[in-house]
């Protein structure tokens, strides 16, 4: 017999209290007799699977804790009222309950929706609202205080989905969610933990629960229409029901799909009738964990005995139910509160303050603050497992994963906020935390089938005429329809597909027009993904920032850059001048200077101290030149004695030998290898004589070379292949050809390896990002693209056995990406800046030091025997005193005592002859490195022409 009492009035409570008490003085057992009742409304749509299940279960825990506590003396009277899914009659009802009813507590009502209103009445009575169903987190208990939730918040099923989504790797889903209070409030969390493990919700489908069958059909086939297979649903069961059913219909419950259900429906799944539990085959879902114990086993036994024609008719079955348990904890708790807070009796007082007539009439419950901080504190071992209320709600437990095959549900494991996911509970061995789904057991997915749903992209892929080893699309003769697509760069995408850590199924279409054409440039293409035609795109598509605006880029798999492409010179080792290439022109003036510089140096250092470098003007000049130049081969036979001549010298020698060693290297480099000297070496060459430049067709090169190089469009000329760049190159720039042509790095060096000794690449590189895959703006899959990327062009073995596939000849051309100057092959001024530098502060300080010793011995001299003179005429007087012999210098001194001998009539010896003279000052200059006693004119006998200039220079004996 049912313990729902549903037409107590107040009078009849009272007077049924009196009775018993009055019983009692007559000698009844007042265990037995003496409980006073308490009203407790519940608000319940009894037609739907919940209601009717709480309606039973509450009843069963009313005999049950009575039966347990017979010494109470309270004893909670039900007043159970069916409100239907009607918001407002909710509302009316539980208003009903606390005017008329006088009830102390209400329970319910079942949705979110109608807990809202009743939540604000009981706020103003002061009556605790209890609800197991209402599980919306935007009702929350710490803004309500009198709004208490016997059931776990709907946000905290969030992390578990996440982890589910991110354990089988599911980076985009489509949600399915009604539009009431209790669908549309969960979603703002779920949002937010997807995007944390960068999970997409491509699509969110919105069900009214008062959806007909065509409607929901209707959405059906939108989502049919999309290529994401992945669905997460989150409905109450009478509308999920039928979603489930149409959908297997409508063939969506097949292989290739993936559902997922949230705790609002799997946790109601046994009410359901069997064929819709046929429809959900291989659906994944979620529940609160119940652990098992001894009270719980009893009770399950208990309800299987006692199912009776009137259960069946409320289609109920012998598995239990979450929401039933939860409200069968609910009476057992509030049973506990009222007999703890010690509630004997109503105790009301008229509230007059209010503007509503029906809201001022309402009156307050004084105990209901009592008895709501009373169910706070109230704890106990439930069917549920441990009931406790944190914040005014049940805190989040563990739970339990599950299958459903045939027709019931197969737990695959488990999982806790401390440890993940674990596929038995009583294994404690590993507590770190996991979201592996190798921590879960197989399931059967939709279809009847254990391989995991793919992810299934729409993959637009360019047209290409010429460049076919990056992108190619064939279309096989025995499907017509059917492409093939192949590729370096179709390869690359599925070494990167295959080491994802999901699945994912590619569908290749390629963007042609009805005459299988390219339909567009690369831009349009892209542009493609905005417009939801395809889902991405792979081919030789180049990472550049203005594309970035309205698409993602996974990171390059090759390498960047646009450079110059022009055609080689003629063999420049026929010319008749190859032997001036070594050095540049600037180099060659250069040393040009420093040879006379240098000469003109020693020539000032040794002209007054070394006859070698004294005589006519004419033999002079010409030494200064002689001297110099014959350092390059060391031919000089003038001998220095100047120290400071010797020093300029070594240092001068030491250049020019780095000189010819470096000429003649870089002269046996041009005439024994071979040099592509470009025609081309600069950009602004070709725009200053106005000649045509290439570029490949619909590539985004065109508008590089508009913007960044300022290039006319009416000077750009488009090609497809690189037998097209030949021709144009070839042609020449007066036939019609054009004298360079502008592409991307890997382009170029498939033409290279073609035309290996007729082109190569000259100029900057201007920079690019290279290629890379290309998906929607926000698209999780760019992450898990990029990282992947990473890991397959880091693995050599693997990216070089598709680059030889595809670039096996390639692979064997020289590189030519080099940067050209007019001077390229010649060397210049700064290679060798250092040498001539020191050689020029060398002979400079040597210049320098021999000029202030000459003025400081001279003019001081000059100045004291004719000071009337000007600064002109000494400077004269200084040049010609320059010209002529130091007798002081040592090399002179020799020569000074031997013509002082001659001289000389106290000589006991017979002065030698002039021929003995001349004999001894030959043998002297033949056996004597430093000592040189020759006159101006190399004899003495010139001495004889003129001797009274040279006796001038010979002091008197006397």
């Amino acid at each position: 017999m049912s313990m729902t009492m549903t037409n107590q009035k107040p009078i009849l409570c009272k007077f049924l209290s009196f009775l018993l008490l009055s019983l009692s003085l007559c000698g009844y057992d007042p265990l037995m007799m003496a409980n006073e009742l308490i009203p407790v409304g519940v608000v319940l749509d009894l037609k739907s699977p919940v209601g009717r299940v709480a309606e039973r279960y509450m009843s069963m825990a009313l005999s049950d804790f009575y039966a347990v506590n017979h010494n109470y003396s309270t004893r909670l009277s039900l007043l159970t009222k069916d409100c239907g899914n009607d918001v407002i009659a909710a509302a009316s009802t539980a208003q009903d309950l606390m005017k008329k009813e006088e009830v102390q507590a209400i329970i319910g009502p079942q949705s979110s929706a109608q807990a809202r209103f009743v939540i604000e009445l009981g706020r103003k009575a002061q009556v605790p609202i209890i609800s197991f169903s209402a599980t919306s987190p935007s009702l929350s208990p710490s803004q309500n205080k009198f709004f208490l939730r016997t059931a776990q918040d709907d946000s905290a099923q969030v992390k578990v989905i996440a982890d589910i989504f991110k354990a089988f790797g599911w980076p985009e889903i489509v949600l399915i969610y009604e539009d009431t209070e209790y669908g549309n409030s969960l979603i703002p969390h779920l949002m937010e933990a997807l995007q944390v493990i960068d999970t997409r919700v491509l699509y969110r489908s919105v069900i009214p629960p008062s959806s007909n069958n065509t409607e929901i059909i209707k959405e059906l086939n939108k989502l049919k229409a999309n290529h994401i297979r992945i669905f997460l649903v989150h409905m109450t069961a009478s509308l999920g029901s039928k979603l489930f059913a149409l959908a297997k219909n409508a063939e969506m419950m097949s292989e290739g799909y993936a559902w997922m259900v949230t705790e609002g429906l799997s946790s109601l799944l046994d009410p359901m009738s069997s064929k819709v539990m046929g429809s959900m085959q291989g659906v994944l879902g979620i529940r609160p964990y119940l652990t098992p114990s001894k009270q719980l086993e009893d009770f399950e036994r208990k309800w299987k005995r006692n199912l009776t024609s009137i259960q069946a008719k409320i289609k109920s079955t012998t598995s239990l139910n979450l929401f039933g348990l939860w409200a069968y904890d609910t009476i057992w708790a509030l049973a506990m509160a009222v007999e703890k807070a010690g509630l004997h009796s109503s105790f009301f007082k008229q509230n007059v303050s209010g503007c509503n007539v029906d809201q001022a009439a309402l009156d307050i419950f004084e105990n209901g603050t009592r008895l709501r901080n009373t169910i706070v504190n109230t704890t106990f071992e439930g069917l549920s497992g441990n009931f406790g209320l944190v914040n005014g709600q049940l805190e989040p437990s563990s739970f339990e994963v599950f299958n459903v095959i045939g027709k019931t549900e197969i737990s695959i494991g488990y999982w806790t906020p401390q440890r993940g996911f674990f596929k038995d509970l009583k294994d404690t061995s590993e507590k770190a935390y996991s979201t592996s789904k190798d921590k879960l057991k197989p399931l059967i997915w939709p279809g009847y089938t254990i391989h995991q749903p793919p992810s299934r992209l729409r993959i637009g892929v360019p047209m290409k005429n010429g460049f076919k080893e990056f992108v190619k699309v064939e279309w096989n003769p025995s499907t017509i329809d059917t492409p093939n697509v192949s590729g370096f760069s179709i390869d690359v995408f599925n070494a990167v597909k295959d080491a994802l850590p999901f699945p994912l199924y590619p569908e290749f279409i390629p963007y042609v027009n009805k005459q299988r054409q390219s339909n567009g440039t690369y831009d349009q293409l892209l542009y493609e993904i905005k417009t939801k035609k395809y889902d991405a795109v792979i081919g030789d598509i180049t990472i550049i920032a203005n594309r970035s605006t309205y698409v993602d880029f996974t990171l390059p798999y090759t390498e960047s850059g646009v450079q110059m492409v022009v055609s080689v010179k003629h063999d420049e080792r026929k010319s008749f001048w190859i032997f001036l290439k070594p050095l540049s022109l600037n180099l060659w003036l250069t040393t040009g200077v420093a040879f006379i510089f240098t000469g003109l140096v020693i020539w000032v250092l040794e002209h007054r101290v070394n006859t070698d470098f004294r005589g006519p003007p004419e033999q002079q000049l010409g030494l200064i030149f002689w001297f110099s130049f014959s350092t390059l081969a060391f031919a000089h036979r003038e001998k220095v004695v100047n120290n400071w001549s010797r020093f300029v010298l070594v240092i001068w020698i030491f250049l020019v030998l780095i000189l010819t060693q470096s000429y003649t290297a870089s002269l046996t480099s041009i005439l024994t290898v071979q040099r592509l000297q470009p025609t081309f070496v600069d950009v602004k060459e070709i725009k200053k004589n106005g000649y045509f430049v290439g570029y490949q067709k619909n590539s985004f090169v065109k508008e590089l070379l508009k913007e960044q190089l300022d290039i006319h469009e009416s000077m750009l000329k488009p090609y497809e292949t690189p037998e097209e760049y030949h021709e144009a190159l070839s042609n020449g720039i007066h036939n019609g050809g054009v004298a360079a042509v502008f592409d991307e790095i890997p382009y170029l060096k498939i033409f290279l390896a073609n035309y290996p000794s007729k082109y190569t690449t000259v100029g900057p590189l201007y920079q690019t990002d290279g290629f890379g895959f290309v998906f929607p703006q926000g698209s999780p899959f760019v992450p898990h693209m990029s990282r992947t990327i990473l890991n397959v062009t880091q693995n050599r073995s693997k990216i070089q056995a598709i680059e030889n596939k595809y670039f096996s000849s390639q692979l064997t051309c020289e590189d030519q990406n080099t940067e050209f100057s007019p001077d390229s092959h010649s060397l210049g001024v700064d290679s060798f800046g250092g040498l001539f530098l020191i050689v020029g502060i060398a002979s400079a300080v040597s210049l320098l030091v021999c000029v202030f010793k000459l003025f400081y011995s001279q003019w001081p001299i000059l100045s004291e025997e004719n000071p009337a003179d000007s600064c002109w005429s000494k400077l004269v007087k200084m040049a010609k005193h320059f010209d002529q012999k130091d007798l002081s210098s040592h090399t002179f001194k020799g020569e000074e005592s031997r013509v002082h001998a001659v001289a000389s009539p106290e000589v006991s010896e017979p002065s030698p002859g002039i021929n003995d003279m001349q004999n001894q000052s030959r043998n002297s200059t033949e056996g004597s490195d430093d000592v040189v006693i020759h006159d101006d004119n190399d004899s003495l006998s010139s001495s004889s022409r003129h001797g009274d200039a040279s006796m001038q220079d010979v002091p008197n004996s006397s």
